[in-house]
């Protein structure tokens, strides 16, 4: 097939975060012609947990791809697949049709902690796990579940535990992803980086992923409840006929099995080969790079991972909250509705906050922000930890707040930092910023002086998943490899550490570690076992 043939071919991507539904037309040379979002609402439920409706995340999906199909870009035989990214980490409840039995509990909750620490109890513990369950997790997955309770292995012990009569009946569990699959094609799966996180796969062989009877014994789910697993790769059907209709598409139109959000963005990233390293800065944050080996630093909680490759895995170092930190800055302080101020944010509201954070002097004025809003994942596994603002004096204003809040969370980078080096047995010099985070200019600039590293800025940095997706679909149809992916992939604009901040930025990251190092056990104290965030399911 020639290049002007498969440019000629596109993918309905879908892009299914936490602040909503992305969808793209994006052409299998990686062209993004059309473009819709939906937002979709979250709710905190007991001060720890968090939720989505799926039905929400349904009707934002069928609303953004209503409207960019009704565009007419693209004859719709064109349209050769859709392939869906979306946000890990999430567990649905579904019954024998596929009906949601309640919200789905997504990555952000920790309620599942303490169900999770009773399920894993043994005599010999080992950085909080038992040491004979660890040794079997490490060996067979490449990871454990973690302790903050914030991914399936925990969501489905609070599920059985708190509601037992949603667990009895519960058919499947199915991730995200795997739930839009099941409302695209009517199939029950799991990709291969899907089902990661319930902790119950032998993930040594990536070519072959497969259960473990003794790791699903462990996580103390019934065998039945999972799902089957497929590779992302994998052709899963054709769409359901209603689904079809509503989108105005062929029924025959292949679904391609996709990926959870850092999967797809290592690709969409183009970030292919060993060692390419990408920052994702959305709602969570995240470094990873594609590598040629299994493995896992449990004390900072980073992995090697199942992805989308059959040959390689995804390092992958968390951070709970990214640029959901300038969100919270945008909605809960500057337009937050409390009678004060009668205005509303307006689209150019994120590129103000740019221009304000660009326009304050690096430092922010000696104010220094901990962007720690729902707990930490890496390089520490704390869900006590919550955000604060330090050394705010009579001459700051909302203006230096603004700059402490993009630095705080390049900070917070910066702290995973050494141990993702470490992790990969090289540092890290250049690292590819995608996210919508990065489409602020003025942030790649601090991300590139606080981390002192090179700042690879792509086209559209906000639809690299997307674009991920829609790579995965098309190496599903066979109509590129994975290996093509870098050359399709535009970087807009490279940012050198300024050499003239590196000194303040380094006090700076010492001043970090050390807030953390106070404050830490006063936080446990706050929202620990006896803290109101810690209060009973």
């Amino acid at each position: 097939m020639t290049p002007t043939a498969k440019a000629n071919q596109y993918i309905l991507a879908v892009d299914l975060g936490t602040s909503g539904c992305k969808v793209g037309l994006v052409s299998t040379r990686g062209q993004v012609v059309g473009w819709a979002f939906e937002p979709v609402q979250m709710m905190v439920v007991d001060a720890i947990g968090a939720e989505q409706r799926p039905d929400d995340w349904w009707a934002a999906f069928i609303a953004a791809a209503r409207q960019v199909l009704a565009l007419e870009l693209v004859p719709r035989e064109r349209i050769v697949a859709i392939c869906c990214s979306t946000q890990g980490e999430g567990t649905i409840a579904v019954d024998r049709d596929g009906k949601p039995l309640m919200n789905a509990v997504i990555w952000l909750d920790m309620r599942g902690a303490r169900h999770l620490k009773q399920q894993m109890r043994g005599s010999l513990k080992v950085a909080g796990y038992d040491a004979v369950k660890l040794q079997k997790w490490l060996r067979l997955c490449g990871g454990a579940p973690a302790l903050s309770g914030k991914d399936p292995a925990g969501h489905m012990l609070l599920i059985r535990n708190a509601f037992p009569e949603i667990y009895k009946r519960t058919h499947k569990f199915l991730n995200v992803l795997d739930y839009f699959n099941l409302r695209l094609t009517g199939r029950f799966c799991a990709t291969q980086d899907s089902i990661l996180t319930s902790w119950v796969t032998d993930n040594r062989d990536p070519a072959h992923i497969r259960y473990d009877s003794g790791l699903i014994a462990t996580s103390g789910i019934d065998r039945d409840k999972f799902p089957d697993l497929v590779r992302c790769t994998d052709v899963i059907g054709t769409l359901l006929p209603a689904v079809a209709e509503s989108l105005g598409l062929s029924a025959r139109t292949p679904v391609v099995a996709g990926a959870i959000d850092n999967t797809a963005a290592a690709i969409g990233a183009g970030t292919c080969a060993d060692y390419d390293t990408h920052l994702y800065m959305g709602s969570s944050s995240w470094i990873a790079a594609h590598v040629p080996f299994k493995k896992v630093n449990v004390f900072n909680q980073i992995a090697s991972l199942p992805c989308a490759s059959d040959t390689r895995y995804l390092m992958m170092a968390m951070q709970s909250s990214g640029a959901a930190n300038i969100a919270f800055l945008k909605d809960r302080i500057v337009f937050h509705k409390d009678g004060l101020i009668d205005a509303e944010p307006s689209v150019d509201t994120y590129r103000v906050l740019d221009e304000i954070a660009a326009r304050v002097p690096a430092g922010a004025e000696g104010a220094v922000y901990l962007p720690w809003l729902f707990g930490e994942r890496s390089p520490v596994d704390d869900p006590s930890l919550r955000a604060g603002i330090i050394n705010l004096s009579m001459e700051h204003n909302r203006e230096t707040l603004v700059r402490a809040v993009f630095e705080g969370v390049a900070l917070n980078t910066r702290w995973m930092m050494t141990p993702v080096g470490r992790f990969m047995g090289r540092p890290v010099e250049e690292l590819t910023l995608i996210g919508g985070g990065a489409m602020s200019n003025s942030w790649c600039q601090i991300f590139a002086d606080v981390l002192n590293v090179r700042i690879r800025q792509p086209e559209d940095p906000v639809k690299a998943n997307a674009r991920g997706a829609a790579f995965i679909g098309a190496v599903g149809l066979g109509l590129m490899r994975l290996e093509d992916v870098p050359a399709l992939v535009t970087i807009d604009r490279v940012y050198e550490p300024n050499r003239a901040n590196r000194g303040l930025y380094d006090e700076r990251f010492g001043v970090f570690k050390e807030l953390h190092k106070r404050l830490a056990p006063l936080y446990r104290k706050l929202n620990g076992s006896k803290g109101r965030a810690h209060g009973q399911v």
